[in-house]
């Protein structure tokens, strides 16, 4: 019960701190923030600070890597045959609705870490991601199992368009206040995904 305690105490501290740098962020960006600037808004003292991290570069390197972490664990759940199942029946897919509300609970961070006073870095981190644990994993299992003719371009090309489009896609929600829910996005990215941008704005029918 002690440890618990120590636990929850430790993250509620570590939360206060992500808070306001990501306040700062938002604020005065990366480059004008230093460690007093996060202790005084946190309200805690330099020695808590230093707890839980070497600097502020340290901060920011430890909180992308906790977005990332979180990310991988949806995705190891992702099943194939349920991606299938979910655009044959025009249903969003169950993995993306996970993510989309894991993003949700951390848009502030998000938002601010992928914007213009953000981390370009972490954008490239995120598309990598996105390629390396989504996309070279799954993709060539979707395709194979939905027979598909082979690919009309290089795989390469096709999963840096992917990525790119599902950080764009990312960003746009956050940068509009998230107006629709994580089940409306999850949708909207798998019709996107599957279907292409022809067929959705009526250039191809078929």
């Amino acid at each position: 019960m002690a440890d618990q305690k120590v636990d929850r105490r430790i993250t509620r501290t570590k939360r206060m701190i992500r808070d306001a740098f990501t306040q700062l962020l938002e604020e005065k960006g990366f480059e004008g923030i230093t460690v007093r600037d996060i202790t005084g808004k946190a309200d805690i003292n330099r020695g808590t600070f230093y707890l839980h991290y070497d600097s502020k570069y340290d901060l920011l390197e430890k909180s992308e890597t906790e977005i990332l972490a979180e990310m991988s664990g949806i995705l190891k759940k992702i099943n194939p045959n349920i991606i299938i199942h979910s655009q044959a029946h025009n249903e969003p897919i169950p993995f993306l609705v996970t993510l989309f509300e894991m993003i949700k609970k951390n848009s502030e961070f998000m938002t601010v870490i992928l914007g213009s006073k953000g981390n370009p870095l972490f954008q490239v981190k995120l598309k990598n991601f996105i390629k390396d644990n989504f996309l070279s994993n799954i993709l060539p299992q979707v395709i194979k199992q939905s027979k598909n003719d082979p690919f009309l371009v290089p795989l390469d090309y096709l999963m840096a368009y992917i990525s790119s489009a599902h950080l764009g896609v990312i960003q746009q929600w956050l940068e509009s206040k998230m107006q629709q829910t994580p089940r409306e996005m999850a949708l909207i990215l798998s019709n996107i995904t599957f279907y292409g941008p022809a067929h959705i704005v009526g250039i191809r029918k078929d």
